[in-house]
């Protein structure tokens, strides 16, 4: 299997995914860390892919999404962005709009504190 046939397979398996620099539970750059964090805090289920492990992976979905940075955060198939991008989307709401949209449960409470906290 080729490494874009992997990733689309994993895209395709899972509601959201975010390829990152470590692991969901522990985070190898800080920007991959603010993402995972985000998701854990809202409690969305996520897969997560460590681009560290695979270095064909880790070009691979810069390829595949045709964005040069890690992380990537895809919803439901669909490249949603990076750490800029989802930190945007959660401090305005769009975020939550998404995982609505989408059929994604999250804890709305989780994520209007969030943006409490930084407003």
């Amino acid at each position: 299997m080729s490494v874009t046939d992997q990733i689309r397979e994993t895209i395709e398996k899972n509601d959201v995914v975010l390829y990152m620099k470590g692991t969901k539970t522990m985070p190898q750059c800080g920007f991959s860390s603010r993402v995972a964090g985000v998701l854990n805090f809202m409690g969305v289920e996520f897969a997560d892919v460590n681009v560290l492990a695979d270095e064909g992976v880790r070009q691979g979905i810069k390829e595949f999404s045709d964005w040069p940075t890690i992380p990537q955060l895809y919803v439901k198939g669909e490249f949603v962005g990076g750490c800029d991008i989802i930190t945007e989307m959660t401090l305005s709401g769009e975020l939550d709009q998404l995982f609505e949209a989408k059929g994604v449960s999250y804890d709305k409470d989780a994520a209007d504190k969030i943006r409490e906290a930084n407003a």
